[in-house]
């Protein structure tokens, strides 16, 4: 049992029961069983790292458990796919990075867009090019001479197709015309670990996930695809990829939970209620962010699919400039930014 299930059965003599701000909704959501949140990467990767606390958050406050499981494969679209077709009844979501969503069926890995879900967001991560501190690579300079000169023999770990780092290199090279290999793993955790042990010289992931042995200094901090530099706590300033591409593209990348359109119109609003009362002032969600140098963006509905819906415009096109595109965003309503 829970640290959080046992807190409440303590406290409400036996019985498990959701707090005020639910209950007190005539219509409210009560999940009378476990529910589960599809993570569709591998464990302790970013996605995985935000989806159990904002599992633990609801499960405090639905007075039910929130199970993570971790479904890995085809960059991320199986354990998507299973959360799309799992009945619409609100007991399975899904988790991840929204641009993801937003670009399975231009990448034809999945038929879905983004206004197929109903989109609750908890941060915005930063992407980042890091290197093992013996493939020689000291900043972003030494990064790009390595590919012009290595090119297709230069090795770059990511998460897989769609993934993060795979759009930030996409940028590098729509920006440069460098070349690269595309080494691909079953989420970013096993990408930054590929370039901790050395199997690959460089990795494009999110900051989230390299923090750690960044600040253990088994990984060189390149540059980080944000409009600014950033600071991580213990490490200081990460420069921005702007001091050397500064036309480069940085929209925020948002990370969160969902569940396909078409669940109980209950269980959205509930969710909703439990974001603007709960999720909107989460410590643990907002020390998560701080440590790892992430953006704390508790949005929700709309708000949340219309932020994301510029990352999707640019990451779109890029795939299609980049011919990874099997179908013309603009044929699924997505124009050029």
């Amino acid at each position: 049992m829970s640290l959080t299930r046992r807190t409440l059965l303590a406290t409400t003599g036996g019985v498990l029961a959701a707090p005020a701000l639910v209950s007190a909704q005539g219509s409210s959501w009560r999940p009378d069983r476990p529910v589960t949140i599809i993570v569709p990467w591998a464990a302790g990767g970013s996605t995985d790292q935000m989806a159990r606390i904002v599992a633990a958050e609801l499960e405090a406050a639905l007075g039910q458990r929130f199970v993570v499981v971790n479904q890995p494969g085809a960059s991320g679209s199986i354990g998507t796919r299973n959360a799309l077709e799992a009945a619409k009844d609100g007991m399975t979501w899904a988790a991840g990075a929204a641009v993801d969503v937003g670009c399975y069926k231009v990448l034809g890995l999945l038929d879905t867009q983004l206004q197929d879900w109903n989109l609750f967001f908890a941060v915005a991560n930063v992407n980042i090019l890091v290197a093992n501190p013996r493939a020689g690579i000291a900043d972003f300079g030494a990064a790009m001479e390595a590919f012009r000169t290595r090119g297709a023999s230069m090795a770059v770990a990511t998460a897989g197709v769609s993934s993060a780092g795979h759009n930030m290199m996409s940028a590098i090279k729509a920006a440069t015309r460098i070349d690269y290999r595309h080494a691909t793993y079953d989420g970013g955790n096993p990408a930054m670990i590929a370039t901790v042990s050395g199997e690959t010289p460089m990795g494009a992931v999110l900051l989230v996930e390299a923090a750690e042995m960044i600040r253990a200094r088994r990984l060189i901090p390149l540059a980080v695809q944000a409009e600014q530099p950033v600071t991580l706590q213990g490490v200081g300033e990460l420069p921005s990829i702007k001091r050397w591409l500064p036309d480069i593209p940085a929209p925020m990348n948002y990370f969160g939970v969902w569940c396909p359109k078409g669940v109980p119109q209950n269980v959205v609003d509930t969710v909703g209620q439990v974001w603007r009362d709960r999720i909107k002032d989460s410590q643990r969600l907002k020390d998560y962010a701080a440590q790892r140098a992430a953006v704390f963006t508790p949005i929700a509905g709309q708000e949340a699919h219309d932020e994301a819906w510029k990352m999707v415009r640019q990451t779109a096109w890029l795939y299609f400039d980049g011919g990874t595109a099997r179908v013309s965003p603009d044929t699924l309503g997505i124009q050029r930014l």
